[in-house]
Order: C-alpha cells, then sequence, then structure tokens
C-alpha cells in the first residue's frame, strides 16, 4: 500500500520505519528537522562541540521496554545518566528561600534550619504516608474513589500544604510540564500508578536512567535514513473519499494513499481532518495542551542558590504559590547528559528570569498534551476511530505523555496495517494500546 505519515516525532518515525518494511510510505514534517521533541542543539565549548539535548533526554529500560529495543536494534550507543530532583522556592516579603534537594539527606537538610521546622518535617511524614496511600488506591481498582481528581484524593487525605504545593506538585508539573493546577485535575489513580511503575512510591529499588550518548539526535538519525522523510513539508489537510485519501502540502502539492497515519499531536490531527466525524471531533478534541518555552544556556541563576543541592531537575518558583503559573523547571544538562561541569549548560523550561542573552544558546516551544479526566475518558475509546475511512492516529498522547507511549502507539498502528517491529514487542502501555484496531485490507 502506499502509506502516508504525517509528523516526525518518535511516533511518527517509529511508524514509518515499521510501516516500510511492508509498504511504500511518505514521511511529512512541517519542521525543518526531524525528530519533534527530540532535538539535539551543537554548542561551542573552548572549541569543542557539545551537543545538548532540548527535548527528550533520558528514558529506563524498566518503564521504556520498546523504545530500548528499538535503540538495541538501531544499535543506539546510550550510557548512565543520573535522575535527582531540588525545589527552590523563592521567600516572600524578604523570606528566605525554601531550598532543598531528594538525591541525600544532606541535600534534604542543606538548609538547617529545616531539621527544626514542624512543617517541614511535617511534608516529610505525608511523603511516606502519600506512598502507602496511593498504592492503596491502585489496589482498590473497583473503589467509589475511581474517577477521583488528585486534588480531591489530597484534600481526602488532608494533606499538609508544604507537602503538596512545595513537594508533590512541583514534582508532578516537571514530570507532566504544566502548572500546578493542571495536576490538581489529573485522575488520581492514574498518577498514582505512574509513580508506582516508576518507583516513585518507595525510597529504593527505583529504575536506572540512561541517555543517548551524542544526544538524541543519534537514533533519529538511524531511523531517518531508513525512511523517504521530508522536513520542511508540512501536511496541510487531510481529505477522504470512497477510493483513498489524499494530501495536501504547504508547497502546494496533492497526493492521493491508500492510508494515512497522523502521529501529529491530537489537537493538530484534528485540525487536519477535512470534514471529520462527531466520534473524531470528539475524541481528539478531548486532548489539551500545554505550551512551554525551552531556553538552552549556561546562566546559573535559573538554578537553585545553593549549589550543593543542585540536581537533574530543578523546579524553580519565584514566590508565592501561583497554581495557574507555567511550571518553571531546570534541567542541569551536565548531570543529564556527563558532560564535563568546567561549563555548566542548562534547559530551562519557561525561565523565572530571562538568562543573560549572551549565555543562551537556543530557544524552543514544546507543546506537551494535559491529562485530565476528558483526557483519559478519550484514550479509552480511540480504538473505535482507528482506521475509519482510511486514517490512523499515534502519539504520545494514546499513553501518559512519554517516549515509550508513543512508540507504543505507533507499534498498535503498524501491526494493524500488517507491519512488525524488528524487535520483540515488550508490555506496551495499557492506554497507548488502545490504538489498536482490526488490521487494514491490504
Amino acid at each position: 500500500m502506499e502509506i502516508a505519515v504525517i509528523g516526525a516525532g518518535v511516533a511518527g518515525l517509529g511508524a514509518a520505519y515499521m510501516l516500510g518494511q511492508r509498504h511504500r510510505v511518505t514521511l511529512y514534517e512541517r519542521n525543518s528537522y526531524l525528530g519533534g521533541h527530540s532535538n539535539t542543539v551543537d554548542v561551542d565549548v573552548d572549541g569543542r562541540r557539545v551537543p545538548v539535548d532540548t527535548g527528550f533526554i533520558v528514558y529506563n529500560e524498566r518503564n521504556y521496554p520498546n523504545l530500548t529495543r528499538l535503540f538495541g536494534h538501531l544499535a543506539v550507543p546510550t550510557e548512565p545518566s543520573e535522575m535527582s530532583f531540588a525545589v527552590s522556592i523563592a521567600g516572600d516579603d524578604g523570606r528566605a528561600p525554601l531550598e532543598y534537594g531528594g538525591g541525600s539527606l544532606g541535600q534534604l537538610f542543606a538548609q538547617k534550619r529545616n531539621l527544626a521546622s514542624p512543617r517541614f518535617l511535617g511534608m516529610i511524614a505525608d511523603v511516606l504516608r502519600f506512598f502507602s496511600h496511593a498504592r492503596g488506591l491502585i489496589e482498590n481498582e473497583a473503589g467509589a474513589d475511581a474517577d477521583m481528581s488528585l486534588g480531591a484524593f489530597l484534600a481526602d487525605g488532608r494533606y499538609g500544604d508544604m507537602f503538596v504545593y512545595d513537594h508533590l506538585l512541583p514534582m508532578a508539573a516537571a514530570i507532566w510540564s504544566c502548572p500546578l493546577q493542571t495536576m490538581l485535575a489529573f485522575p488520581a489513580r492514574s498518577f498514582a500508578r505512574f509513580f508506582h511503575n516508576h518507583g516513585l512510591l518507595n525510597l529504593t529499588d527505583r529504575p536506572r536512567w540512561r541517555t543517548v550518548s551524542g544526544g538524541s539526535r543519534e537514533y533519529v538519525r538511524r531511523l531517518a535514513a531508513a525512511l523517504d522523510a521530508r522536513p520542511g513539508q508540512a501536511a496541510t489537510a487531510v481529505l477522504r473519499d470512497e477510493t483513498g485519501a489524499i494530501v495536501h502540502d504547504n508547497r502546494g502539492g496533492s497526493r492521493r494513499f491508500d492510508q494515512i497515519v497522523i502521529a501529529t499531536h491530537a489537537d493538530e490531527a484534528l485540525t487536519l481532518l477535512d470534514r471529520p466525524s462527531p466520534e473524531e471531533a470528539g475524541l481528539l478534541g478531548a486532548f489539551r495542551y500545554q505550551r512551554n518555552r525551552a531556553v538552552l544556556h549556561s546562566d546559573d541563576r535559573l538554578m537553585p542558590g545553593d549549589r550543593r543541592i543542585w540536581s537533574s531537575w530543578n523546579y524553580m518558583a519565584a514566590g508565592a504559590r501561583d497554581a495557574e503559573r507555567r511550571v518553571a523547571v531546570t534541567y542541569w544538562m551536565n548531570l543529564l547528559q556527563n558532560i564535563d561541569r568546567a561549563k555548566p549548560l542548562f534547559v530551562s523550561l519557561n525561565p523565572i528570569v530571562e538568562p543573560r542573552p549572551e549565555r543562551v544558546y537556543a530557544g524552543f516551544d514544546y507543546d506537551h498534551p494535559i491529562f485530565d479526566a476528558g483526557a483519559i475518558g478519550a484514550q479509552k475509546r480511540l480504538g473505535t476511530i482507528q482506521g475509519r475511512n482510511r486514517v490512523w492516529f499515534c502519539g504520545s498522547y494514546c499513553g501518559y505523555g512519554f517516549h515509550e507511549d508513543a512508540l507504543s502507539a505507533a507499534i498498535s498502528v503498524a501491526r494493524a496495517l500488517g507491519a512488525a517491529a524488528p524487535w520483540e514487542v515488550r508490555a506496551a502501555n495499557v492506554n497507548a494500546a488502545s490504538a489498536l484496531a482490526p488490521a487494514a485490507d491490504d
């Protein structure tokens, strides 16, 4: 069959790569580069070229089984990374900031006053209580609280404000790249299940993280080498009729295909469809996105003031709790990608202050899915629109919003179109697997 794949993030690249083993595939991408959030930038450090990732950075073998096997299949070089988390919240009305890290007791109590702070010690007690409470929520699948939001779950558990607003929500907002208020609407059971799967409901037995040596573009290059990929050639509309489907592009061209895989964000997929069905409009329209600005720079004002707590991920807040404010987090790329620390390099998401211009290397806008009750409900029904009128959908929105979810959704769509992954598929995310529908006729 002639198949178009629209969107060259990991979902589109993966789908095109698998489908290309059996069909003739054309890959459309509006950006000038392939990879989507896998976007590596070269930084000149004392005459040396240092590749730095600005979107997708790390993975682990436990929670990313298919991505791990894809990397193995492509012989992508990887190396150990370090995952740690710190919080830096500026004090109001001249008060000292709150700063702590989770990597050690020394980081946790870097501010000695916290040793005698009832609120801080109460936050630690709430952490341990949350571990138990969240595990119980997972085990009680048939409980009356099946649709409870995270905010309602925390209120019901009478958790302290310091635990909620200075620990749990900052961590969650950093993971999903969204405002604190948005996290309060996240379905509690899905949240607890994600934390459990990633070892975040215990203090030990956490997954070991890895990063791609040379940057994530190394896997993108290997996938792209086997594809008819067209960066800068954006699909602008998808039309369907009795004999096939037609892609119109930004260069004035149009081409007919037997099947089309739309591997963009859900909202973008909906805008591409000419005359979407009510079901397509309802399900794809249920997903909302948060736009975040990522800046690659070397300005350490975007890091905690106390260097002892510098961590891989550093949640930064400029003062009073503002649940509506966009998340601000700085990634310490030297630690994450094993870069020489002589020159610190950072990626800040929605920086709380503008980095000094002379220390900025690049900036990008990335959109991240928001998982509220409407989105989770739509995920469960995505299979009902797959392959209808020759169009298929895949992306990270089919799961928890991460690389593994996007690739798992691509595997499901490729399988439905008669193409298998050239590696042993393992434990695809249950939500991403909902992308699977009955196989299309050749």
